[in-house]
């Protein structure tokens, strides 16, 4: 029986999609459930799993393409497989090769009125390991952050290489497997510019034309909307992490003993964030149309890198989360951001944002805000320099903090007050445990 594959709907204002990855190539035997394709809209990556088990008919939106919410996707057979079936008799009823005559006389090789010519056939063929069947170029391998940088240290392309991960999937031990059975020492990785040169005249100029994704989009509406709107403003302070640093180095190895995740940075400041929301409740607040809302509830925002871009998925009632919870969501949200599984539900109602530029080196920068939240704290990267303590010079690992708030809610000095409430919590830490 034919099934259709059509868009389903994805969330509240999403009206239409983009066609990503291909999973499955046109003839596969599908499973119930089984992931069939990538759909990007403005908010996520969203893999559409078969409705039914049996195979993939036709595909009708190629990658890339735009869909409306109900458009037709792909058709599929509900059932067995019939490709095998159908393939088996076109290759009996076709001519015999060399090769595939020499097969039936196996059982008389050794004899020798069974003549000369087909014995070296056999035994060439016999000796020759079975080639690996093709990668399908309908469905393009998707690669795992650890595979591309094996593929990276190994100079080899994804194509290369035959993934054998779940949904098509290109692991780092597929790599790892292609190396060693190639038997020599991998070459050295090649940047972007020795490939092109391997390929492309010396002289060679070319542009490549790659439309944007539903979520680049959509980043690009929404902040640019910010700046257009907010009457945005940024102030800065610094943060001595000494206190912090001592404090996790203390307690890491119990606390990950109990827990099962790493004590990082992250909790310090989500937890020091909602104190300071809370004595300064306007930074928590939005505008809407002539009304200031003010929010009773703490839902952090935590901006994390995703295979498409920036996304930022919420810590709900963050106010409520211990040190353990926060660290274990935060995880779970790079994990996740990184393989384009966060859900839509997510991203959706933030109140506040930190976005944590510091794990990419950067020093210091101006973050934007997320409407329609008014404010946004900025983490850079800790470096040690020399600072005064106590009318001396010391070292200690410093960290500039900024915040970007909108000034049509928040005065300068609350943005002023409520960032250095953080930095008095971040340098004290045990206050927070203390509720002071």
């Amino acid at each position: 029986m034919s099934v259709e594959l059509r868009v389903p709907e994805v969330g509240e204002s999403i009206t239409e999609v983009q066609i990503g990855a291909w999973l499955k190539a046109e003839g596969d035997t599908i499973e119930r459930d089984e992931a069939l394709v990538e759909i990007e809209s403005d908010k996520a990556t969203l893999e559409l799993p078969a409705p039914v088990s049996g195979t993939l008919t036709k595909i009708v939106a190629k990658k890339g393409a735009i869909l409306k919410i109900g458009d037709l996707i792909a058709e599929l057979t509900e059932g067995a497989s019939t490709g095998s079936a159908a393939k088996a008799p076109a290759k009996a009823a076709a001519p015999a090769t060399p090769a595939a005559a020499a097969a039936p006389a196996a059982p008389v090789a050794a004899s020798p009125a069974s003549g000369p010519t087909p014995a070296p056939a056999l035994t060439k063929a016999a000796a020759k390991p079975a080639p690996a069947a093709p990668l399908s170029s309908a469905a393009p391998p998707r690669v795992m952050p650890a595979a591309a940088r094996a593929l990276a240290e190994a100079g080899l392309g994804a194509t290369e290489v035959r993934a054998s991960g779940p949904g098509g999937r290109l692991l780092k031990e597929d790599v790892a497997a292609h190396v060693a059975n190639l038997g020599t020492k991998p070459p050295a990785a090649r940047s972007p510019l020795d490939r092109a040169e391997t390929t492309a005249p010396a002289d060679a100029r070319g542009e490549e034309s790659v439309p944007m994704s539903p979520m680049r989009v959509r980043i690009a509406e929404r902040l640019k909307a910010a700046q257009n709107t907010a009457a945005l403003l940024t102030t800065f302070n610094e943060v001595d992490m000494s206190s912090v640093i001592a404090l996790r180095e203390e307690l890491k190895e119990p606390f990950q003993e109990r827990y099962g995740v790493k004590l990082g940075f992250m909790s310090f400041f989500v937890k020091a964030t909602v104190d300071a929301l809370m004595h300064f409740p306007q930074v928590n607040a939005e505008i809407r149309e002539r009304d200031i809302v003010y929010k009773n509830y703490f839902d952090i925002g935590i901006a994390v890198g995703g295979g498409k871009g920036l996304i930022v998925p919420v810590l709900r009632n963050a106010e409520r989360l211990s040190f353990a919870e926060i660290e274990t969501a935060v995880s779970d949200f790079g994990a996740r951001a990184k393989e384009n599984r966060i859900q839509l539900d997510e991203l959706y109602g933030g109140t506040f944002t930190i976005s944590n530029g510091g794990v990419y080196g950067s020093l210091l920068s101006t973050p934007i805000v997320n409407p329609p939240q008014s404010a946004i704290l900025g983490l850079h990267a800790i470096h040690k320099r020399p600072v005064a303590v106590n009318d001396e010079v010391v070292i200690r690992p410093m960290m500039y903090l900024a915040v970007t708030y909108d000034h049509r809610v928040i005065d300068g000095r609350e943005s002023v007050t409520f960032l250095k409430h953080i930095k008095d919590l971040i340098e004290r830490p045990t206050r927070m445990l203390l509720g002071l």
